[in-house]
């Protein structure tokens, strides 16, 4: 931070400066731009997208514009009560209410600066659907599929997933076909020809149609940039340090660069370390959060992240850096358990992968042990006969990186777990299967959970019993999507300071800011259409301030 100097000798000058190029980044960027705002779009790694690229590219938008279309009736007093259940207590009344009411508005006014066309899901469901204000499906929305060759020269700075990038698919074609449940039946040979032709999916799409609109609105992203100090005055923040340069910016600045996963002191620090399987691209270390410490930021949410399990295939590597898989689909199938030290399950494995994460984390304060780490997904020769295993499909030789036995006892052994606690468990297990039924911990009773369930499977789309072997085991690790701590912000996305007052001329947005969702995670796309939702808030405001 640089003190003292009220009128700076400064090398530029810009309305907006943005660090981080994700989907918070890009709208803030889109939105400033469309205002008639110049603006510094800054990325410190050489491909635009954060996050938000390697991500599902859904986006969360209650009460949107095309849920009636489809039947799917909503209303703001249902999302309210909805998210005021999920947060827990761990957000504002005033926050929840902005997201339900700025972010319908927020889709519309992407669409109307851009060429991207939201399609609401009718069969993705709100993560808890049960809950008062839940629904079965609509207010997740997508972007489809995107021709990166409508980028030029921009087409090679897209950020891609490692694990779905060659498999360009809609979300909605992955729900209809049932990518896991039916591996064998996908149309590899056409997804294989849209891979030739250049389109991507997901994420990577919604990046994609976001840095064509503001390439359109004369915005060009400065990759391999770092934005590393901001620069102050009388507590007000008056532009930033951009690779040296000491850059003015007259309306604000906009931290949109992402959160703190891959920062092992701070992780430690405000996680207590059980994040140690990050699945972000490893580039998120906190410069967001240190930025707005540094002006004086009060901070929220930060034992919180967007949890999520991970699986580890030995010598995957993404940006030179091992690859953590988030476990979204496979734990929720049939002939499959999830079981600590002690062989017992300890979770609905097909529940969200946020909140069913949170009793990994169980304390024993005898022990002074987490005693559901580590923590195994054990399943059967079923399950390989039927399903995708991680990384093959059936009648390939099972993963060399899964441990394998023929009995459960050996998996046991060889896994770490006892085999008695096992064997009792999986003969538990199997009396819940042939019922329908799971007593212990209700897998496949919510209507989430029979998403990416087996719908041939009877009575019940998630349970299926172990019996038949080889079985076969693979370490499930604490993974996260990113972290939800950050700089408090207000309902125009200013960064407070600890009075509770807005930072003059400083905005955060995505997971450089505190969730305003709190504990919780509504449902599919909830961190991308805050992330979005506060990009564009910032964007809007920043257009109003004076210079």
């Amino acid at each position: 931070m640089i003190f003292g100097r009220k009128k700076a000798a400064w090398d530029r000058e810009v309305d907006v400066i943005i660090a981080g190029s994700g989907g918070a980044g890009l709208t803030a960027a889109l939105t400033a731009a469309g205002a008639g705002l110049s603006v510094d779009l800054v990325e410190k790694s050489s491909q635009v997208g954060g996050t938000t690229a390697v991500s599902g590219g859904v986006i969360w938008i209650p009460n949107n514009h095309q849920m009636a279309s489809l039947g799917i009736e909503d209303s703001r007093e249902d999302a309210l009560a909805y998210m005021t259940r999920i947060a827990d207590g761990r957000s504002s009344e005033s926050l929840l209410s902005t997201y339900v009411d700025a972010a319908p508005r927020m889709a519309k006014a992407v669409e109307a600066l851009s060429a991207i066309k939201f399609s609401a899901l009718a069969k993705y469901p709100d993560y808890h659907p049960e809950f008062e204000g839940g629904r079965p499906g609509g207010r997740s929305m997508e972007t489809g599929l995107f021709d990166t060759n409508s980028l030029g020269e921009w087409a090679p700075h897209l950020r891609r997933s490692a694990i779905f990038g060659a498999t360009p698919m809609s979300v909605a074609e992955a729900l209809e076909w049932g990518v896991f449940a039916n591996p064998l039946n996908l149309p590899y040979r056409d997804l294989a020809k849209r891979f030739s032709e250049g389109l991507v999916c997901y994420g990577a799409s919604l990046v994609g149609g976001l840095l064509k609109a503001c390439l359109q609105k004369g915005v060009t992203p400065r990759v391999s940039t770092a934005v590393s100090e901001l620069i102050t005055e009388n507590g007000g923040v008056k532009g930033a340090i951009i690779d040296g340069e000491r850059v003015r910016a007259r309306r604000g600045v906009v931290l949109a660069c992402g959160g703190f996963e891959w920062n092992t002191d701070l992780c430690q620090q405000y996680l207590g370390g059980i994040l140690t399987h990050p699945n972000s691209p490893p580039i998120n270390h906190g410069d967001g959060l240190r930025m707005a410490m540094s002006a004086g930021a009060d901070l929220a949410n930060m034992n919180e992240a967007w949890w999520c399990p991970s699986v580890v295939v030995p010598g995957e590597e993404y940006d030179g850096i091992q690859l953590n898989r988030g476990e979204f689909a496979i734990r929720s199938l049939p002939h499959s358990i999830i079981v600590n030290q002690a062989g017992r399950r300890f979770v609905n494995e097909a529940h969200n992968y946020n909140d069913m994460m949170k009793p990994f984390f169980n304390f024993d304060p005898v022990g002074y042990t987490r005693p559901n780490l580590p923590a195994y997904l054990v399943m059967d020769q079923q399950y390989a006969d039927k399903y995708l295993l991680v990384t093959s499909v059936p009648g390939m030789p099972i993963p060399t990186f899964m441990q394998t036995a023929k009995s459960l006892g050996e998996l046991a052994e060889k896994i770490g777990v006892d085999p008695q606690g096992l064997q009792a468990t999986v003969s538990r297990f199997n009396q819940f299967a042939d019922q329908g039924v799971d007593e212990d911990f209700q897998r496949g009773w919510s209507f989430y959970d029979h998403c990416y369930g087996d719908p041939q499977n009877k009575p019940n789309p998630n349970l299926g019993r172990l019996e038949k072997g080889p079985f076969h085991a693979i370490e499930v690790h604490p993974g996260a999507l990113g972290t939800k701590g950050g700089a408090r912000v207000d309902g125009h996305a200013r960064v407070l300071n600890t009075q509770g007052q807005a930072i003059e001329g400083l905005y955060a947005a995505g997971n450089a800011a505190a969730a305003v969702t709190g504990a919780g995670y509504p449902g599919a796309g909830a961190t991308i259409g805050a992330a979005m939702t506060w990009g564009w808030l910032a964007g809007c405001h920043a257009a109003r301030r004076e210079k």
